[in-house]
């Protein structure tokens, strides 16, 4: 139920979609997301940083990572990859953490709204004639502001990777 409005929210209505096209090979892209050195170079949204990103990338392998705000507050993610087909999908959980990778839920990080303790995240990667098709799909996210507020860190995260894989096309990441 979603508090307040005493409606049940739609399975669709907590999914985030969101499809790019990036002009890089599919490779380029894949080792963008999947080595912490590279994903450290875009991940999160304008004006934030990643200061520390650990990637066990296997299935059952774990990832922490952190963000800093330009107002220098951490927010900290971790979860376990379930599925991983090189150079195609992979799916991870997702949730808030403490820097020691410990569970979370988002009202340590002063976020109101029902987000869940573990969200899914699938990420595909498309050949699209010499260029990337990324599709992003965020599941459980809450509905309305706080999936508004997602997805538009997920573009501003995104417009990053573009402009890093601009850079990196030459020097083969």
């Amino acid at each position: 139920m979603t508090a307040g409005t005493g409606a049940a929210t739609k399975p669709a209505e907590r999914d985030l979609i969101i499809t790019r096209v990036f002009d890089a090979p599919r490779e380029l892209v894949w080792k963008a997301w999947t080595e912490p050195a590279h994903f450290m170079r875009w991940w999160g949204p304008k004006g934030f940083t990643t200061p520390f990103c650990k990637i066990d990338f296997r299935v059952g392998g774990e990832y922490l990572n952190c963000m800093r705000s330009t107002e220098g507050q951490d927010f900290w993610s971790k979860g376990v990859f379930r599925e991983i087909v090189p150079p195609e999908r992979f799916v991870m959980t997702d949730s808030f953490a403490d820097s020691e990778g410990n569970v979370v839920p988002a009202s340590h990080y002063g976020m109101s709204g029902d987000w869940p303790l573990e969200m899914l995240i699938t990420v595909t990667f498309e050949d699209h004639g010499g260029k990337t098709k990324l599709t992003l799909t965020h599941t459980g996210l809450p509905a309305g502001k706080n999936r508004d507020m997602a997805g538009a860190g997920w573009n501003e995260s995104f417009d990053k990777l573009a402009r890093e894989l601009d850079r990196s096309k030459e020097t083969s990441l």
